[in-house]
C-alpha cells in the first residue's frame, strides 16, 4: 500500500494506510530538518488499551510528531445489524465498547424508541433499572481505566484494587443479567428481564462498600509523589482545545466545562437525580483522573436513589417492557422445576390455549417489529464521553444503516495536541487519560 500526503493549511498530511514502512519513513525522513527517529508504538502495546498504533517521529526523547492509526480490529458490527433485526441489533452494540456494554445498548434502544414513539410509554422501572444498570456500569469503567493507568506508570496496587471493585460489579451483572459482559440487557421498550430476588440487596451491600474502596485508591494515588509527576502539567488541553476536536467526557471536564448530558440533555429521567457534575480545571492528565475518581462516588450516590425508588411500593413489582405485544419480546424468564426453560405458565398459555399467541411469539422472535421509516439519533453521557447512536429505518424489520457517534475515536484526535512536544514516556500517560477503548472505535 501507498503513502501520500497533501500540503494543507495546518502543514503536512500524511495517510497512513499498512505495509508502508519505508515510503512512510522516506517521506518523514525528506521533511525533517534535524536527525529523527520514526517508531511504531502499537498495534500490539500493553499501554494502547487495544490495537491503536501510533506513529511516532522523535529528536532525542521528544516527540516532534504523534499520528494515530486505527482499524486493526474489523469488528463491522455497524454493517452486521443492518442483516439482524431490531431487538438482535443489541446483541452486536454491547461488543463495541466492550468496558460500558450498558451504555452502548441504552443509545441504540433510545433511538429505536424514537423512531417507534413510544420513548414516554417505557415502564418508568424499566427506566429506573436502566439508571442503575448504567451507574454501575461507570465505576466498574472507571476502575479499569485507574487501575490500568496506574499500572503503565509502575504502580501494581491500583491495578489490584481495581480490579477487585470491577469484579464485584461484574458479579451484579451477572447475578441481574446472566452475564458479565455484553449482555444484551436493554431491549426497545424497556429491559429484558426484571431483577431477580434478592437484587436490591446485593447492589444495596455494593452501594455501602464503594466509598470506602474509592477512599482507598485515593489514599494510592491522589498524593503520590511518582503518580503526581508522571501526570501533573503532562498533556495539557485546555477548553478551547477539546472544543475544536469534539472532546468530550472527564476530559472536557477536566477543562473546566460541566457538559454532562445527564444534566445538559437529560435521559431516563437523570433530571429527577440528585447528583453533581465533578470538574477540575488544571488541563492534565491529573486533572483527569481526578474526575473519574469524584465521578465513582457521584454514581454512588445515584444509585442508591435508584435502589430506593424500586424497592417502592410504587415500582415494586411493575412491569419492565411496554405493554405493547408488537414490540415488547415476551420472555417472562423463570426456570422451571427442571432448572431450564422459560416459564411454563407462558409456555402453557402460547402453546395450549392460544393458537394466535403461538404465531405471534413466533413471528415476533423470528421476523422481529417493523419500525417506521425515518431516522432518530439519541445520546447518552458514556464513562469516555457523548456516546450517540444514528439510526435509519426504511420502515422494515432491520436497520437500514446504523451509525455511532463512539466518544473513543473522536477523543483520539487529541493524540498529536497532548503528545507534541512532551517526552515519549508522557505518551503512556496521555493515552490512559483519553481512556480509548479500541472496540469502540473500530466497530
Amino acid at each position: 500500500m501507498s503513502t501520500s500526503y497533501d500540503e494543507a493549511t495546518e502543514g503536512r498530511v500524511f495517510t497512513v494506510t499498512g505495509q508502508d514502512w519505508d515510503e512512510l519513513v522516506k517521506e518523514v525522513s525528506g521533511t525533517a530538518q534535524d536527525e529523527q527517529l520514526v517508531v511504531n508504538m502499537g498495534p500490539q502495546h500493553p499501554s494502547t488499551h487495544g490495537v491503536l498504533r501510533l506513529i511516532l517521529t522523535l529528536n532525542g526523547e521528544t516527540v516532534t510528531e504523534a499520528r494515530p492509526v486505527v482499524g486493526y480490529l474489523h469488528t463491522g458490527i455497524e454493517k452486521n445489524m443492518e442483516y439482524r433485526t431490531w431487538t438482535q441489533g443489541t446483541t452486536f452494540v454491547t461488543r463495541m465498547d466492550y468496558l460500558s456494554p450498558i451504555f452502548n445498548e441504552l443509545a441504540y434502544c433510545m433511538a429505536v424508541e424514537k423512531l417507534l414513539d413510544i420513548t414516554d410509554r417505557v415502564p418508568e422501572r424499566a427506566q429506573v433499572i436502566r439508571v442503575m444498570m448504567s451507574e454501575l456500569n461507570r465505576i466498574s469503567s472507571h476502575m479499569m481505566a485507574v487501575a490500568t493507568f496506574g499500572m503503565e506508570l509502575g504502580a501494581t496496587t491500583p491495578f489490584l484494587f481495581g480490579l477487585r471493585e470491577r469484579e464485584k460489579v461484574l458479579d451484579l451483572f451477572e447475578y441481574i443479567t446472566g452475564l458479565r459482559m455484553n449482555m444484551a440487557y436493554i431491549r426497545p421498550g424497556g429491559v429484558s428481564v426484571d431483577l431477580p430476588a434478592g437484587a436490591v440487596d446485593k447492589v444495596g451491600e455494593f452501594v455501602k462498600e464503594m466509598p470506602k474502596a474509592i477512599k482507598e485508591m485515593r489514599k494510592l494515588l491522589d498524593e503520590n509523589p511518582a503518580y503526581l509527576r508522571r501526570t501533573k502539567d503532562v498533556a495539557y488541553l485546555d477548553l478551547a482545545g477539546c472544543m475544536a476536536l469534539g472532546v468530550t467526557g472527564p476530559v472536557l471536564r477536566a477543562a473546566g466545562l460541566p457538559w454532562d448530558l445527564r444534566k445538559s440533555q437529560p435521559y431516563c429521567g437523570y433530571e429527577t437525580y440528585e447528583f453533581d457534575v465533578p470538574t477540575e480545571k488544571t488541563c492534565d492528565v491529573y486533572g483527569r483522573y481526578l474526575v473519574r475518581m469524584a465521578e465513582m462516588e457521584e454514581s454512588v450516590k445515584i444509585i442508591a436513589q435508584a435502589l430506593d425508588r424500586l424497592s417502592s411500593p410504587e415500582l415494586k413489582g411493575k412491569p419492565v417492557m411496554i405493554e405493547d405485544k408488537k414490540i415488547g419480546w415476551p420472555s417472562r424468564l423463570a426456570l422451571g422445576p427442571d432448572g431450564f426453560g422459560n416459564s411454563p405458565d407462558h409456555i402453557a398459555h402460547i402453546m395450549g390455549s392460544s393458537m394466535e399467541a403461538l404465531i405471534h411469539h413466533f413471528k415476533l422472535v423470528t421476523e422481529g417489529f417493523r419500525v417506521p421509516a425515518g431516522q432518530a439519533y439519541a445520546a447518552v453521557e458514556s464513562p469516555r464521553g457523548e456516546l450517540g447512536a444514528h439510526v435509519v429505518s426504511d420502515g422494515g424489520t432491520r436497520p437500514y444503516r446504523v451509525h455511532f457517534r463512539d466518544p473513543s475515536f473522536t477523543n483520539l484526535q487529541a493524540i498529536p495536541a497532548t503528545c507534541e512536544g512532551g517526552m515519549v514516556a508522557d505518551v503512556i500517560s496521555a493515552i490512559a487519560s483519553l481512556d480509548p477503548v479500541m472496540g469502540g472505535v473500530d466497530r
